[in-house]
């Protein structure tokens, strides 16, 4: 290593140590080994409920919460040793991890105030050399929450730079205000919240800061029949998490580029596969259907599901709408941040248990397979008899458009790059070859339609989020002579002038029946353009948003891969009247 590199890292690792965020050392990494955890001992944890809403004189009316953020210990596994988290609750001693799951009603407007109640210090290490928040007085940790999914107003998307930290004392430079406003006007379906502060996103998560959120609407959603109530319609949040031999949650302290970034790594992966807060739990089930909102949690790590026992999927819902008409399954791959609603019909099983399993490759697509401990998720306990079942799941769901080419005003290229040191280690990523700070150039007009070419020149599946639009995916090709495309591409970044309809002609892959529907987030292949149709208007009625979607902090847009969204694979996405 040259002498110029030695003291960059000798001043990097400097600076995080005075910060005190340098928790550990080699001898503390002492990691708990997955194989001495008995699988299917714990219980699955069904979350705290909080309601969005409450009724006055029979009449559903907005509600205002305090939410807060609390560091505390918590058991994820019968034989693994407390460990220290950040949990969101509406107490210290009744927060989770997952937090709480808040059920709103639509057209109801929920109010909640998220408090930081966290320490000085944080519990995991961060890097300061990426794009990230760090408060003036370098004391306390910056967050700020995402409702992932919703059509809400800018002031309270969780802007990255919106944060704050404990007690408002350090704000962000787009914070705006403490009590955020969610009006629930969209669509019936399933958001889930986390923290967004910038840089720090992949940390804070990894601690603990995530949580589902429903959007109900009785009067349509009722006269479907689908399974309902606390025992048979259930959000499943699954991530992936690893751990010391004294409980605490393992990520590695040194960086892949450590005398560019001392910490930073492309992707986290954990050994241990973790259900609402469980790691590889049970679940007795009766001989008929549940309903299973399913999200991964996960920084990194795309799971591929399926029974062991041959049961299906029928996929009722696609991230935050439901599909048009159901889609039967046999697996569901699943990227981070992405969520499978599903319906499994437990009277088809000729088997007293039924093991939901995993068999996606880490990092997707190409790393490694998966092993006994990650390739195990969730054990079902199927009793014997059977019993009537009153639920069903309609031939037809929910009628939204379709995807209308005609009604698109503008098209846009996106473009995914990563870059490597000279050792041929990723050092960071973006969007467009251009970082966060970036003058902002996604400009949509409210209510628009628009066209979106995803042009992914990396190696690595990149689920791309695009906060407050809905899209359609419409077709993915291949790219041909992927070098010669991307040697331009870097030189200039403008797919035009690099002539990308000579080289987006190869084999086109079919979009999966059951993600043909309206979604928030897409797996964007290697070496291909997936084209989407996105929409910035609901798409369950013609109304205006009921907020101004022009104000600031605006949007964002960016991957799903949390170390890649903080370093820096993220851009601005403001709108126009």
């Amino acid at each position: 290593m040259a002498t110029k590199e030695k003291i960059m890292l000798f001043m990097n690792l400097f600076s995080l140590a005075v910060l005190g965020q340098l928790t550990t050392s080699w001898a503390k990494d002492r990691l708990f080994d997955p194989s001495k955890l008995t699988m299917f001992v714990d219980e699955l944890p069904d979350m705290p409920k909080i309601y969005g809403f409450h009724f006055i004189s029979g009449v559903p009316k907005s509600k205002s919460l305090k939410i807060g953020m609390f560091k505390k210990e918590w058991k994820f596994h019968r034989d693994l040793p407390p460990t220290p988290v950040f949990a969101y609750g509406v107490s210290k001693h009744t927060a989770t991890v997952p937090g709480p799951t808040i059920e709103a009603l639509h057209g109801v407007d929920t109010y909640v105030t998220w408090q930081n109640h966290l320490p000085l210090k944080h519990i995991l290490p961060w890097d300061p050399t990426i794009p990230t928040a760090i408060p003036a007085k370098k004391k306390g940790i910056p967050t700020v929450v995402h409702l992932h999914g919703s059509i809400g107003e800018p002031e309270s998307d969780g802007n990255a730079k919106a944060w704050f930290t404990v007690g408002f004392r350090s704000r962000g430079p787009t914070w705006t205000k403490k009590e955020y406003h969610y009006h629930n006007n969209q669509q019936p379906g399933n958001l889930w919240y986390h923290d967004h502060a910038m840089g720090l996103t992949r940390v804070n998560l990894l601690a603990g800061l995530i949580g589902a959120y429903v959007i109900r609407h009785p009067d349509i959603e009722a006269p479907l029949g689908l399974p309902y109530g606390d025992e048979f319609d259930r959000p499943l949040m699954v991530f992936d998490r690893s751990f010391r031999i004294d409980g605490s949650i393992y990520m590695n302290s040194t960086g892949n580029n450590p005398s560019i970034h001392p910490q930073w790594q492309p992707e986290y992966f954990g050994d241990a596969i973790i259900v609402n807060g469980k790691a590889w739990p049970r679940m007795t089930v009766r001989r008929r259907k549940y309903r299973f909102r399913i999200i991964n949690a996960s920084n990194a790590r795309f799971f591929k599901f399926f029974f062991t026992n041959g049961l299906g999927f029928i996929h009722v819902g696609a991230d935050s709408a439901y599909l048009n008409k159901p889609v039967m399954t046999n697996n569901i791959l699943l990227a981070p941040s992405e969520i499978a609603d599903v319906v499994v019909d437990f009277s088809k099983s000729k088997n007293d248990t039924a093991i939901l399993a995993n068999g996606a490759p880490y990092p997707y697509p190409s790393g490694d397979p998966v092993n006994e401990a990650n390739s195990k998720v969730l054990k079902f306990n199927i009793l014997e008899h059977q019993e009537p079942d009153t639920w069903r799941v309609p031939k037809k769901l929910m009628e939204y458009p379709h995807p209308d080419l005609s009604s698109a005003s503008h098209t846009r290229y996106i473009a995914m790059y990563e870059y490597a040191s000279d050792i041929d280690e990723p050092t960071h990523l973006y969007l467009n070859a251009k970082p966060y700070e970036a003058p902002v150039t996604e400009t949509p007009k409210v209510g628009a339609t628009e066209v979106w070419n995803i042009i992914n020149l990396t190696e690595d599946n990149h689920p791309l989020h695009i906060h407050l639009g809905l899209f359609v995916t419409l077709d993915q090709t291949e790219l041909v002579k992927v070098e010669e495309f991307k040697s331009c591409m870097t030189k200039i970044n403008d797919a035009i002038k690099c002539q990308i309809s000579k080289y987006a002609r190869g084999k086109k892959i079919g979009v999966p029946a059951y993600e043909m529907g309206w979604k928030n987030v897409y797996k964007m292949r290697p070496g291909v353009v997936t084209r989407i149709l996105v929409r910035f208007s609901y798409i369950h009625s013609n109304a205006s948003y009921a907020f101004n979607a022009t104000s600031e902090p605006g949007y964002v847009y960016h991957c799903h891969i949390l170390d890649h969204e903080d370093n820096a694979m993220m851009r601005p996405l403001k709108f126009l009247s």
